[in-house]
């Protein structure tokens, strides 16, 4: 048979290409790259548009509501006056209702001044417009002075206080919120340059904040005077009717805000409440007051009492801002996640395209190309007078399965192992730490313990409380932080022995013994809870260990287990009854492993004082004389 140089030689002179396997696939892989080239292309472009939507609605979403903030801070400022002007209206009362209130307001206006110093960093791709903190330091600054003014005049005998003082002090505060409007226009001029749709909604969240702060400003107009119980000055009428006109003014141009991002009927609502509360009944009090004020210095209402039934008309100017900034951020928020979902859409297609793409290219590499190689290497094979390869016509998905198949099959055998040997390991374990008597932990599971009460084993604990549930975590034994923080510092020891057991032995066996101890070990669990652990410390001999949350609980818990041995009677299988007492000994010390051996023998030490003082009674050890008395128990306990 002719050799494979021959072959190519004749295919030669005919014109037929020696090397056409390797072309095709040059040509294959070119037009793959050309494809995936211009799908990739397409999918980009596609892409690109969708995030850049996405990433619009995002930053949009957040500056809104970090203006908000912004809003919020000048909310709160102005919300301080209604407290502050009871103080200077009342008599000398420190710890009056009006005071604690301005008290809590202060701190309402520290806090949100302090979250637009320090704000918190802007997530992942996003820009902040953060507020320069020079303009906040300014309404700091006078924030600072506006209120020391207010309680020097607080600090006044009310006769003292003189009308122009008082109505010093509410400029004071009204400047406040003045030298906070920079940095509002400061906000609104960097929102609308970055995106013009942040124009409308955050001029319209000014104003309606600019309806709280006129109708604050309103009633603040005529305290002093109402505090002075003098009339109205001119100047005081004139502040009045400037301001009344400007809330009637911005209430009319903020009256489409609701139609911003069409129908909100809960916006709706919150407008005709306010229409109907403040502008109807706020608004009405303070004209009637005003009346009042113009023939003469006789008011129906103190400071205090217009403050009281005026704040309240406030509310639904309060609620309508914040129902309108709700609205604003769902739009925004509504955009971004229409955004996500094209984008999403938008990646899927071009994955799709490409999944479509590639797909047709491996069929068209198994269907075609590789049947053609594998009959180029059979026809070498026939040249070459050797067999063809087994696996030649064999596609190579169909024998990949079946490995692949085994392997699963493998790691399912060695998991199944790795389960069986971690259950083993467990089980070992648990027979390791528990005594196998009473399913109490034994006295090598309590030292371990000593030293690592809360990163204890949840096996550990679960074998302690066995019969009364599973502890998930042992974290949970530890849930409040404060009691955590002293079981980090201390733990508390209570050693008990049962009193003349040996005689119990010697009178009616061991097995007797036997169903003492377990009798004495279920009393001691059903007294115990979570995180206190009981333990059989060895032969007759019990331990508690417990943290130190307090010393007096160690003792108590002591006490009751003392009265509770002792008016137990114990049956035993054969019909006969016993009474059992038991003794106690009590001691507090650091936790950890160095520390075991001088809290165990301080215990001891108290456990052997309470033998030696006739037994049934609990003793404890010196250094616990802050819960009782110096090593003994009151004389109810000590019996």
């Amino acid at each position: 048979m002719p050799g494979w140089p021959t072959l190519r030689r004749r295919a030669a002179r005919h014109g037929l290409p020696g090397q056409f396997g390797p072309s095709l696939r040059r040509k294959l892989g070119a037009g793959a790259a050309v494809a995936a080239f211009c799908a990739t292309g397409l999918a980009g472009m596609l892409m690109a548009r969708s995030y850049s939507d996405f990433a619009t609605a995002r930053q949009n979403l957040y500056d809104i509501a970090g203006y908000r903030e912004l809003l919020d801070a000048a909310n709160v400022l102005s919300a301080e006056r209604g407290p502050a002007n009871s103080v200077m209206g009342e008599g000398l009362s420190p710890d009056s209702p009006a005071r604690e209130r301005l008290n809590r307001f202060r701190a309402r206006s520290d806090a949100a001044l302090a979250r637009l110093t320090d704000p918190p960093p802007a997530p992942f791709w996003l820009h902040a417009h953060p507020v320069p903190p020079l303009m906040i330091d300014r309404v700091r600054e006078r924030l600072t002075r506006a209120r020391a003014e207010i309680d020097r005049l607080s600090a006044l005998p009310l006769p003292q206080r003189q009308l122009e003082d008082i109505q010093h002090a509410i400029e004071g505060m009204f400047e406040v919120v003045d030298t906070l409007q920079p940095a509002i226009s400061w906000q609104v001029k960097k929102l609308s340059s970055c995106n013009a749709g942040l124009a409308a909604p955050a001029i319209t969240g000014r104003m309606l904040g600019d309806l709280r702060e006129y109708g604050g400003r309103i009633a603040s107009n005529i305290i002093a005077p109402i505090a002075a119980r003098q009339s109205l000055p001119l100047g005081t009428l004139v502040d009045f009717n400037r301001t009344r006109g400007r809330l009637l003014e911005l209430w009319q141009l903020t009256g489409a805000a609701y139609s911003l991002y069409g129908d909100a009927p809960a916006l709706r609502e919150a407008y005709a409440d306010a229409d109907r509360r403040f502008f109807g009944q706020g608004l009405q009090m303070v004209d009637s007051l005003v009346a009042q004020g113009r023939v003469g210095g006789h008011y129906s209402m103190t400071p205090t009492e217009l403050t009281n039934r005026y704040v309240p008309t406030l509310e639904p100017l309060e609620r309508l801002r914040k129902t309108f900034l709700d609205d604003v951020i769902r739009h925004f928020d509504a955009s971004r996640d229409s955004a996500l979902r094209v984008l999403l859409a938008a990646g899927g297609a071009a994955a799709l395209i490409l999944a479509v793409l590639a797909q047709l290219m491996l069929f068209a590499q198994r269907s075609l190309f590789r049947p053609l190689l594998a009959a180029r290497d059979e026809v070498i094979a026939l040249a070459e007078e050797r067999a063809p390869p087994a696996f030649a016509a064999m596609p190579e998905n169909a024998r990949q399965a079946g490995e692949l198949r085994r392997l699963f099959d493998a790691l399912d055998i060695l998991r199944r192992k790795l389960r069986e040997r971690a259950t083993m390991t467990e089980e070992l374990e648990h027979q390791a730490r528990t005594d196998g008597l009473t399913g109490l932990l034994n006295r090598r599971a309590l030292e371990l313990m000593a030293g690592h009460l809360r990163d204890a084993p949840t096996t550990m604990l679960n074998a302690s409380y066995a019969g009364f549930g599973q502890i998930d975590d042992a974290d949970d034994l530890f849930a409040d932080e404060a009691n955590a923080q002293r079981v980090r510092e201390s733990v508390c020891l209570i050693l008990m022995d049962l009193d003349h057991f040996k005689r119990i032995n010697d009178r009616f066996g061991h097995p007797a013994g036997d169903a003492v101890l377990r009798d004495i070990a279920d009393l001691i669990r059903s007294h115990v809870s979570a995180p206190d652990v009981p333990a059989r410390f060895g032969g007759e001999e019990f331990a508690i260990l417990m943290p130190a949350t307090h010393g007096a609980r160690a003792l108590a818990l002591a006490e009751t287990l003392r009265l509770t041995i002792a008016a137990h009677t114990i049956r035993l299988s054969g019909g006969a009854r016993l009474e059992v007492t038991a003794s106690f000994g009590v001691a507090m010390g650091p936790r950890g492993q160095r520390h075991w051996d001088a809290l165990f023998a301080a215990a001891d030490a108290a456990l052997y004082q309470a033998k030696s003082d006739g037994r049934n009674c609990v003793r404890h050890a010196p250094g616990m004389s802050g819960e009782g008395t110096s090593g003994k128990m009151p004389a109810a306990a000590a019996t």
